[in-house]
C-alpha cells in the first residue's frame, strides 16, 4: 500500500514538473515563486526594519509574477495589495536612516548654528559662573577665555558646550562648579528652549547625547582610578 501510495506521488510529482518545464510562462512563475518565498524567509531572519522591508518588496514582486502566470488570483491579489504597503514603508525607513546620518554629520557643528539661541554673558576672572548644588537652569557655550570645572580640576576650551548633564539629571542640580580663570564669555541658552531644539532637531539630539555619553564615560574612568588609589593606600597602610 505504502509502495503504491510513494509511485502515485512520484508520477504526479513527475508529471507536475513535465508540465511545468514544458512552459516557458510556468518556469518563470515558478521561479519567481521560489524566489518569493525564499525572500519571506530571509525577512523572519534579518534584525532591522529597512532590509526587511526591502526584502518583503522583492517578495510581493515575485508572488505576482507568479500569481499572474500559473495563475493564481488569490496570491497576485494579496500580493499586489501588499507591495504598495511595503514600497512607501521601505521609503519612509530609507529616508529615516539617511536623516540619521546627516544628523550625525552636523552633530560636530552644533554650536555654529545654536549661537542664534542663545544670549552672550561676560565674566572676570575668578568669577563662578554656577556652583555646585545651584538649579540648571542653561546650558552654556564658551566663547573666549578659560574656565575649569573646580572640583576635577579640569579646564574648558573655547568652543566647548558644557552644563548638560544637570539639565537633564532627575535632580536638576549642578554637580560642578565652574569658575572663569580668565575673563570670559560665555553663551547661554535656557533648558525650556534646549529641550524644544532637542525633540526639533536630531543633529542636536546627537550632539548632547555624544556630550552625556562623553562626560559618563569620564566620570567612571575617574571613579575607578579613585577606586584603585583607595585600594592601594589601604593596601599600604595595611603593610605598616
Amino acid at each position: 500500500m505504502s509502495d503504491t501510495l510513494t509511485q502515485q506521488m512520484q508520477s504526479a510529482a513527475s508529471a507536475y514538473l513535465a508540465g511545468v518545464m514544458a512552459s516557458p510562462e510556468q518556469v518563470v512563475a515558478h521561479v519567481a515563486v521560489v524566489i518569493g518565498v525564499g525572500l519571506v524567509m530571509a525577512g523572519a531572519l534579518v534584525r532591522t526594519m529597512m532590509p526587511l522591508r526591502w526584502l518583503a518588496v522583492g517578495s510581493n514582486c515575485g508572488l505576482i509574477i507568479y500569481g499572474a502566470l500559473h495563475p493564481s488570483y488569490t496570491t497576485l491579489a494579496i500580493a499586489a495589495v501588499l507591495l504598495p504597503i511595503n514600497i512607501y514603508r521601505a521609503i519612509e525607513v530609507t529616508r529615516i536612516s539617511r536623516r540619521v546620518r546627516r544628523a550625525q554629520a552636523a552633530a560636530e557643528y552644533v554650536g555654529y548654528w545654536l549661537k542664534p539661541y542663545m544670549k552672550a554673558r561676560k565674566l572676570k576672572a575668578g568669577q563662578t559662573l554656577f556652583n555646585k548644588g545651584d538649579r540648571a537652569e542653561h546650558l552654556y557655550l564658551l566663547v573666549e577665555g578659560q574656565m575649569e570645572l573646580v572640583e576635577l580640576c579640569k579646564r574648558i576650551e573655547p568652543g566647548r558646550i558644557f552644563g548638560e548633564i544637570a539639565l537633564f539629571s532627575p535632580e536638576g542640580v549642578r554637580t560642578r562648579t565652574a569658575r572663569c580663570i580668565t575673563p570670559c564669555t560665555v553663551l547661554q541658552i535656557h533648558d525650556s528652549t534646549v529641550k524644544q531644539l532637542y525633540y526639533q532637531d536630531p543633529s542636536f539630539g546627537f550632539h548632547l547625547i555624544s556630550l552625556l555619553a562623553e562626560r559618563l564615560s569620564s566620570d567612571v574612568a575617574r571613579a575607578g582610578v579613585m577606586t584603585q588609589l583607595g585600594e592601594s593606600s589601604a593596601t599600604q597602610a595595611a603593610a605598616h
